[in-house]
């Protein structure tokens, strides 16, 4: 049976496990009809549309 030579230091041994805990940046496109930065293969959350549709209806801030 393989048995390690040396120690494994704690630095070592915690770059090993700390490997799973990385979170990415999500990926940002920007929307084909406002320009604002949205999720790929997701309606924009600043105007409505997904594909060159408007899918849903975005209220507009009326005046006082």
């Amino acid at each position: 049976m393989a048995v390690p030579k040396r120690r494994t230091t704690r630095s070592k041994r915690d770059m090993r496990r700390a490997q799973h805990d990385k979170v990415s940046a999500p990926n940002l496109v920007p929307c084909a009809n406002c320009g604002e930065p949205s999720l790929p293969h997701r309606v924009c959350a600043s105007c409505g549309f997904y594909k060159g549709a408007q899918v849903q209806a975005k209220e507009t801030k009326a005046s006082e």
